[in-house]
């Protein structure tokens, strides 16, 4: 189906087909410098900057890594929240031809260690507030110099103000040491104008982390090509040229923040809205004053923006187009907020996409001008999607479940010294094309939209039937009661996997046996026998990863660890088994 594209005829204004600069990052920015320079290309909370003072500000930031020794193919580890000087560093680095190793700000010395070791960075930057973290590792990495900033260097005196009064007052001063440099003195310091590095649009650019709270995250290199490519495309997609703006809500060290919320808007020329730290406060502050035309996320943002009373009031007639990916789209969440946007001047539905790191990030998703129940939508111009049988190349007809596989421009360059693993993921077909083996089950129908059904990983097997966790779970949420749920398959001597169901009640005194047994029977008559829950466990939270998904993997971990404490965890048999 795939090589007929039968996706194309749902295009309306978006070009089948993009004419991509061969160019790196830093001269695909300067592009939009050039073509709208007095737009606003980001806000930082009142703080602005046109792509003409940003572009110089980047070369200014590029002269100072060079003075500093960044050089071509060096690696320079940002770990900063979604804020200027990580994304003014991120551009300015490509300039110089090094590459940018994307790390959350609140990693642990551990995982830093990890990671400045796994990119070989001699060159970091962060927040003052972390510096103690980095510095305890120093001497077990390559770490050579540390550039520091601060939440304030691009807030107004009147924020900057308030922000040392609270937060600020709580960060430890920073000893003198020739490791660390500060950001705001680099700025302001005179330089020798650093060249562009010759650098090719197929080389590595960028090297993101898989997410995942258990087991080592895996180093996703992606290129020049990679980021410019994806950019345009969600830019064509949303129709983000000038006047449009979006909340950049989720965190730079993510594809779908870096990728969507940052890149692919100033591919367009638009303005990105910068969100360094999320809460439904914020950002519904945020979308109230700001006006952006789009709101991007996963499910529990939507989730706590829908129960915000300051969103619930805000004029929501700027919303030209809302999207949720990285996780399973409750509908109860999204009929609350389209409901929500219908009642304050609103007419946007909540669509979902698809995408994942290995492919930047968002790679598909619901058309401007369609909308299909349950689907994720089509794929982004010069990108080819299709449904392969399970452990097979082969095409499966229309409707079939499989795995998605994924062509084009937007395709990884691997993982980072792990060249199995990519030997694994990355396949060339019999078409004589290299497909991305994503690990993810869904199917197509017969015009190319693809309804996403769960991450290989997470499927349960109980009793040899399969159960597909998002199925069940979309019945609890069905449940006037269910704020929030997660399924997990429980290893289980007789039935291989039990199935088991983790709630958070939106009234936390009514759990009990009573409300466990309702839940049953809810699932028991929406749900085939063997897909309804055994047993209910309920919390007053779930466990979320770094970007705000549930992460069901801490608690098949929890799980494990209690059978084991029990003496009833058969080990390696269910571990193996349970991963069919």
């Amino acid at each position: 189906m795939y090589e007929k594209k039968p996706w194309l005829k749902f295009y309306g204004p978006v070009p089948e087909s993009i004419d991509y600069p061969r160019v790196t990052l830093y001269e695909a920015l300067m592009r939009t410098v050039a073509r709208c320079p007095d737009d606003v290309a980001w806000d930082f909370f009142g703080t602005t900057r046109t792509y003409r003072r940003f572009g110089d500000e980047i070369r200014q930031c590029a002269n100072a890594l060079a003075a500093l020794g960044l050089k071509a193919g060096d690696r320079i580890t940002i770990s900063m929240p979604t804020s200027p000087q990580g994304i003014i560093c991120f551009y300015a680095a490509n300039k110089l031809g090094a590459v940018a190793s994307m790390i959350h700000p609140l990693s642990t010395a551990r995982e830093i260690e990890f990671y400045l070791n796994k990119s070989k960075s001699r060159f970091a930057i962060t927040l003052d507030a972390f510096y103690g973290k980095f510095k305890e590792v120093q001497t077990a990495t390559g770490l050579q110099t540390l550039i520091l900033a601060r939440i304030p260097d691009y807030l107004d005196w009147v924020k900057r103000i308030g922000f040392n009064l609270t937060k600020g007052r709580k960060i430890p001063a920073v000893p003198d040491d020739p490791l660390v440099r500060w950001w705001q003195e680099l700025m302001k310091g005179s330089y020798p104008e650093a060249p562009q590095a010759k650098m090719d649009t197929e080389a590595l650019a960028v090297i993101l982390y898989s997410g995942g709270t258990t087991g080592t995250p895996k180093g996703i290199m992606l290129s020049n090509m990679n980021f410019i490519s994806e950019g345009m495309q969600v830019a064509a997609w949303g129709d983000l040229g000038g006047g449009g703006s979006m909340l950049a809500i989720l965190p730079i060290f993510h594809g779908f923040g870096l990728g969507v919320c940052v890149n692919a808007v100033f591919m367009g020329g638009g303005k990105s809205i910068l969100v360094p730290q999320f809460t439904p406060e914020t950002v519904a502050g945020l979308i109230k004053a700001k006006k952006p035309t789009f709101v991007v996320g996963v499910p529990t943002l939507f989730e706590a923006l829908n129960r915000n009373p300051l969103f619930q009031k805000s004029d929501l007639s700027c919303l030209k187009g809302a999207f949720s990916g990285a996780d399973q789209l409750p509908r109860p969440v999204k009929e609350k907020f389209e409901e929500i946007v219908r009642r304050q001047g609103g007419t946007v539905k909540l669509r979902e996409g698809y995408g994942l790191t290995e492919a930047v990030t968002a790679i598909m998703a619901m058309p401007m001008t369609e909308y299909r129940e349950g689907s994720v939508g089509i794929v982004f111009p010069d990108m080819l999607a299709k449904i392969v049988k399970q452990g097979t190349m082969e095409e499966a007809p229309a409707g079939e479940i499989g795995e998605i596989c994924l062509h084009g421009p937007a395709v990884m360059l691997g993982y980072l010294e792990m060249p199995e693993e990519t030997a694994e993921t990355l396949k060339v077909h019999p078409d004589g094309k290299l497909w991305l083996h994503t690990g993810d089950l869904a199917t197509m129908d017969e015009d190319g939209f693809v309804y996403f059904k769960l991450r290989l990983k997470r499927m349960i097997k109980s009793s040899g039937m399969n159960v597909y966790p998002a199925q069940v779970e979309d019945v609890l949420y069905q449940h006037d009661e269910v704020l929030e749920c997660c399924v997990i398959g429980v290893p289980d001597e007789v039935q291989v996997e039990r199935v088991k169901a983790f709630v958070v009640l939106k009234d936390p005194g009514r759990a009990g046996p009573e409300m466990e047994e309702a839940l049953i029977v809810h699932s028991r008559e929406h749900l085939i026998k063997w897909s309804c829950p055994r047993e209910i466990e309920f919390r007053t939270s779930l466990p979320k990863t770094l970007v705000g998904k549930v992460a069901f993997n801490c608690l098949e971990e929890e799980e494990k660890a209690r059978l084991k404490a029990a003496g009833l965890y058969a080990g390696e048999k269910c571990d193996h088994e349970s991963s069919g």
